[in-house]
């Protein structure tokens, strides 16, 4: 389980759930230790590596068009009501290359696109817009930061009927859920990967293995499963694919190849 980069609560949760085995994380931490002293590797598959960093914030904020304070976002946003979700990038090596990250607040479940083109507005714009489409009714708020990538927001508010907001500069706990769907993502694309060498089935790959993941706010269910119970849709098995990395037409043909099923979109 720690080689598919599974934390030690999430093993330990996982054992006491469906093996009945029952061993705290703090007892996996320190076999980990153990083993590191003894000239083993498993601490590698560990996220901090068995540390704990603090980095000071960087860049400079640049102000977008007509965008909307997260101060006024509805309350009741709070991540307890499924569809909001928050937004973010990931930069490649040398500010090459870059993915467009999507978090559900309540399920924890994410969603990472290719942008081929990096950090640039239209190519965002068009990666989230395919990303959610799908789930058009079930986007009530999107949450993001002040990044330039995201100047053609009211286009993708226009086309998703939805409300786009921003957190405050420097203020990356304001959507903490995104952040540290980021982070889980650099254990498999650390910062000095070349993004733009990353193909699209690599990325729904480790999209596909983060929401199979247990999560502890959901009591250790992964979070495709609380997706898709959270997602009042007819036909499940297409949304299942969806979210298991699929792009839309695949997961339309083989739901409707594979399932005999006529609802798929």
């Amino acid at each position: 389980m720690l080689k598919m980069k599974w934390s030690p609560e999430q093993i330990s949760g996982h054992l006491r759930e469906y093996e009945n085995i029952y061993i705290s994380h703090e007892t996996i931490y320190a076999m980990i230790r153990w083993d590191k002293q003894c000239g083993g590797t498993l601490w590698k598959y560990c996220r901090h590596a068995l540390k704990k960093r603090k980095r000071p914030p960087v860049g400079k904020q640049i102000p977008i068009k007509d965008r909307i304070g997260i101060e006024k976002r509805p309350p009741e946003a709070d991540g307890t009501r499924f569809g909001d979700w928050e937004m973010d990038t990931i930069v490649g090596k040398d500010e090459k290359g870059a993915l467009l990250t999507l978090y559900e607040r309540k399920t924890g479940c994410g969603i990472i696109s290719n942008l081929p083109n990096g950090k640039q507005a239209e190519g965002m714009l068009e990666a989230a817009w395919k990303e959610l489409i799908p789930f058009k009714d079930k986007v009530l708020t999107i949450t993001t930061d002040n990044g330039t990538e995201f100047a053609k927001h009211k286009e993708l508010a226009k086309r998703l009927n939805t409300k786009i907001f921003f957190a405050h500069p420097y203020s990356s706990w304001e959507k903490g859920g995104v952040e540290n769907f980021n982070k889980l993502i650099r254990q498999y694309l650390p910062k000095k990967t070349v993004i733009q060498k990353i193909t699209k089935e690599q990325v729904k790959k480790i999209q596909m293995e983060l929401n199979n993941r247990p999560r502890k706010k959901l009591i250790l269910i992964n979070q495709k499963i609380s997706f898709i119970n959270n997602y009042n849709y007819t036909c499940t098995c297409y949304l299942n694919l969806r979210i298991s990395g699929f792009c839309k037409i695949n997961a339309a043909r083989i739901c409707i190849s594979e399932k005999k099923c006529n609802l798929a979109p």
